[in-house]
């Protein structure tokens, strides 16, 4: 009989609630007990473990030791557990001290794009865009500060009362965010927004419908013609996921300066030079934010400079360098339609202390930038672009923009699906005199992906 059964059989000869009250009572002393049973292996692996010897071996060697040293104490400890009880403890324990504990079987998990814990005793993940509650528990939320702290240990970040915020990233490029308390009332909250190693490639946009073959030939006509793109979409809409993706056609002898709040960008390219933002160390000093970077990536002779998200007065330095010789920058911005990004863009530019008219700033996103992309997550979880524009200049108050692709929603089926289709407007944009001007053909660009 397993643990489970064998503690329910305990709670419900023991019970002297009301039998609704039986089922949750149970599941909570057997958590307790099996947290607590963890806890106290663990506490003996901490006592047999020699960490001057564990210092000289390999990662794949201080696993195999510590797995070794685990099958020894649950054997000879009188907890009891079946085989497979003892074998899943023996990793969650192993997962404790050489990795991230609870998490490492989400992280393992490749259908997870998301990870969300809200305190020790709620985790969420997301899968093909819909949010499910798992039953993974951490001991309490010491444990979770634990795990927080060391995951942005491993970035030189660190988080705790006088810095409740933080911003970190996984060895893969996952980014995290956590935050703790006082500023999170009921324990630490832990955000994982997952980047694998199979990353989505352009032949991946084409096979999940995220764009049609026109589409992808524009836009990767665009690219090798050094027009200058901004991705837009609101939060989880795949705007990294396309960066990532049409990066592939920007060409191999070229120098690109990629600068991120926390790296996650994977570029194609070998020639790419990796810049990243870095916090206030506890005095409240050193302190590098976006715009100190791009001002110091002109510097470093950069044919294309990649900003992974505008956020504030770092889009008037990424503009002035979009219009003055770094042609086909690219950089993203949270925007809930392509004019909100215009807006957002303006607003921002009024955060960088430059006293500039409204008419200038418009001028300068207008002149600075030739494509905007908009990406949007639909309700059945499926992420598309649904907007592509091109900006062709300001009229009185307004930058104006044509549509040339566009997704139109018809409908949502009986079983949750969006029913819509891609539109081609019919306009020629003003930017395919540039692209003829470079010999570049969208459908030359697109064919070897749609080759079997």
């Amino acid at each position: 009989m397993a643990l489970r059964e064998r503690l329910r059989q305990k709670q419900i000869e023991n019970a002297s609630l009301p039998p609704n009250n039986v089922a949750a009572t149970w599941m909570k002393v057997e958590l307790e007990d099996y947290q607590s049973t963890k806890a106290e292996l663990h506490h003996r692996l901490i006592d047999k473990i020699d960490l001057t010897t564990l210092e000289k071996l390999s990662p794949d060697q201080v696993r195999s030791e510590l797995l070794t040293i685990l099958h020894g104490i649950v054997s000879k400890s009188n907890i009891p557990l079946n085989r497979g009880e003892r074998d899943h403890m023996v990793q969650e324990l192993l997962d404790e001290v050489t990795g991230l504990g609870p998490l490492e079987p989400l992280l393992a998990d490749s259908s997870i794009t998301d990870i969300l814990a809200n305190g020790a005793s709620q985790v969420y993940v997301e899968r093909r865009g819909q949010l499910q509650l798992t039953p993974v528990r951490f001991r309490d939320n010491d444990h979770l500060r634990q795990i927080i702290n060391r995951i942005v240990a491993r970035v030189g970040r660190r988080v705790d009362e006088t810095s409740p915020m933080v911003d970190a990233r996984l060895p893969d490029g996952s980014r995290v965010n956590a935050i703790i308390p006082p500023l999170a009332l009921d324990g630490p909250l832990l955000s994982i927004r997952r980047f694998g190693d199979s990353r989505l490639k352009v032949r991946d946009l084409l096979t999940l419908g995220s764009v049609t073959a026109e589409m992808l030939g524009f836009l990767g006509a665009c690219v090798k013609a050094k027009v200058n793109l901004l991705i837009s979409g609101g939060t989880g809409t795949g705007k990294t996921t396309l960066l990532n993706a049409i990066s592939y056609f920007i060409p191999e002898n070229e120098r690109i300066v990629t600068i991120e709040d926390a790296a996650e960008l994977q570029l194609q390219q070998q020639h790419v030079a990796r810049l990243e933002t870095r916090p206030a160390n506890i005095e409240g000093r050193g302190e590098v934010v976006a715009r100190d970077l791009v001002r110091n990536s002109l510097r470093m002779r950069p044919d294309r400079i990649i900003v992974g998200e505008v956020r504030a007065a770092e889009v008037l330095d990424m503009l002035q360098a979009m219009n003055t010789g770094h042609e086909g920058s690219m950089t993203t911005v949270h925007a809930n339609s392509p004019r909100d990004a215009l807006t957002r863009l303006e607003t921002m530019i009024g955060m960088s202390g430059v006293p500039l008219s409204e008419q200038v700033a418009r001028q300068s996103i207008a002149r600075g930038i030739q494509v905007l992309v908009h990406l949007s997550r639909h309700v059945d979880g499926r992420r598309r672009v649904t907007s592509v524009s091109e900006i062709t200049g300001v009229e009185g108050a307004v930058i104006t923009m044509q549509e040339i692709f566009r997704f139109d929603q018809h409908r949502v089926s009986s079983d949750g699906h969006v029913i819509g289709e891609y539109v081609q407007t019919g306009i020629r944009p003003k930017i395919m005199e540039r692209i003829e001007a470079f010999g570049v053909d969208p459908a030359v660009v697109v064919r070897p992906f749609l080759e079997a």
